[in-house]
């Protein structure tokens, strides 16, 4: 898929939000987990800052993605804070739930969740609570593996059939930004996830 990106803002408050009006994907996971790394290699350029300083993103940054630059955004990506990072001040990560939370449960354009997982460790048990708080207010979701070009084709299908098993979720789309891999069947699924 090919689209004209905009970045739009970044919220650190729903009274930052950009005004509600087309479908939403928001990118969530652990720190260091690859988020805005998915992002830039699903828009095939780097809009999301990637660092290799964990805890980084530190609010919500929307990027709006348009047909052509001239017609209104098809969608909008929204890369998340992650979690489960120590070293972040305690400070910060109490003010997350304050922006957060009220988007994720509240946010009326959100159309999808994608919850990344690195399929490089041992499932997480912050990652089953993410899925268990998405089940919990009946937000859509998916479930995506990252980093799963440094594992061979046997060690990737046993780590997807952990992360399968401790997530307790039927699906997770291993994908890797080096090679592209697994990026097709992610985009199928986000634009699946839009309203028709």
């Amino acid at each position: 898929m090919k689209f004209s990106v905009k970045f739009l803002l970044s919220a650190t408050s729903p009274s930052h939000f950009p005004a509600p009006s087309v479908p939403e994907v928001a990118f969530l996971g652990r720190s260091n987990v690859g988020k805005s790394s998915l992002i830039n290699a699903l828009l095939g350029e780097t809009v999301a800052r990637v660092s290799s300083t964990p805890g980084r993103t530190r609010a919500i940054n929307f990027f709006a993605l348009h047909n052509n630059p001239n017609t209104p955004p098809k969608m909008i990506f929204a890369d998340l804070p992650g979690y489960g990072y120590a070293k972040i001040s305690k400070s910060i990560s109490a003010e997350w739930p304050s922006f957060i939370e009220p988007y994720l449960t509240e946010r009326e354009t959100l159309a999808l969740a994608v919850c990344l997982v690195d399929t490089n460790i041992p499932p997480q048990p912050s990652d089953s609570m993410l899925i268990d708080f998405l089940q919990q207010h009946q937000r859509p979701y998916i479930v995506v593996g990252t980093k799963a070009d440094r594992l061979s084709n046997n060690t990737l299908a046993k780590s997807i059939a952990a992360l399968k098993r401790e997530h307790q979720v039927d699906n997770v789309i291993p994908c890797t930004v080096n090679k592209q891999n697994g990026t097709k069947a992610l985009w199928s699924a986000l634009l699946a996830a839009l309203p028709a």
